[in-house]
């Protein structure tokens, strides 16, 4: 498996490259402050955040700035992603109908062009915690494997979206509405000790809940999480990646019938 992924890069390394940039450039184009917006926009949202639930509702965090601004960056990851994933086969339908690529090169591209972002976006978390006087310790190199298991959820989610958008266009809409319910059930600007029991219980159940736990365990404790914590992280990553390609390969064939 690991030589056939090998193989297929090579074959199709290059489009996958221009793909990727093409996504980037489009998103800043005829912008003049261009990838720069990358740092400001999630330090925009959280100073705005931070200034609304830090007087109204007086959370007792501390460090609230980078505990809140863990949360937008990870969760925007998560948004952008799959919404720019989701149209990306309908986007694509010309070359789809033209030439042979593997259909999932698509929202692959997505993922990691919105990961570039992501990147930037965790520059900005940085600066904030080194401005905070926060410590940065060795325990920080423990936030690539949730990145990494962050990613694999996120190509596993974007497969799935691509697939059903391409049969059911409501999909978008309906995902819209998803996404708000899921941005308030997840712990972004909120503690979770203010949920009820049986709240506190269906968190279990939220991957982002677990990654950006993850994070902010090492951020803000600069501390290694636990076992459970490693686990919940991969098997909600591998659990969507076999979903979404299950899916997307059931389906993929009959994409040009509904371009």
């Amino acid at each position: 498996m690991i030589t056939k992924a090998i193989n297929v890069y090579r074959k199709y390394g290059f489009l996958l490259s221009q793909l990727v940039k093409r996504d980037f450039k489009t998103k800043y184009r005829r912008s003049f402050l261009g990838i720069i917006w990358s740092l400001l926009n999630p330090l925009f949202i959280s100073i705005v955040q931070y200034m609304v639930f830090s007087s109204l509702f007086r959370f007792d965090i501390p460090n609230y700035a980078v505990y809140l601004l863990s949360g937008i960056v990870m969760f925007n990851y998560l948004t952008e992603a799959t919404t720019q994933s989701m149209t990306c086969i309908l986007q694509n339908a010309s070359l789809i109908n033209k030439v042979y690529i593997p259909k999932y090169i698509y929202p692959f591209s997505r993922v990691l062009s919105t990961g570039v972002n992501f990147l930037f976006s965790l520059v900005a978390l940085y600066l904030v915690i080194i401005f905070s006087g926060m410590r940065v310790t060795f325990a920080h190199i423990s936030i690539l494997y949730v990145i990494g298991c962050m990613f694999v959820f996120i190509l596993g989610l974007s497969l799935l979206l691509a697939s059903l958008m391409v049969f059911f266009r409501d999909t978008q809409f309906l995902y819209g509405v998803a996404l708000t319910i899921w941005t308030y059930l997840t712990p972004i600007f909120y503690p979770e000790t203010i949920l009820p029991p049986h709240m506190l219980s269906l968190l279990g159940f939220n991957p982002m809940y677990h990654f950006i736990r993850f994070m902010r365990f090492i951020i803000l404790y600069n501390g290694i999480p636990d076992f459970k914590a490693w686990l919940y992280c991969a098997i909600f990553a591998i659990l969507s990646l076999l979903l979404g390609i299950y899916v997307f390969k059931r389906t993929q064939n009959k994409f040009i019938l509904n371009l």
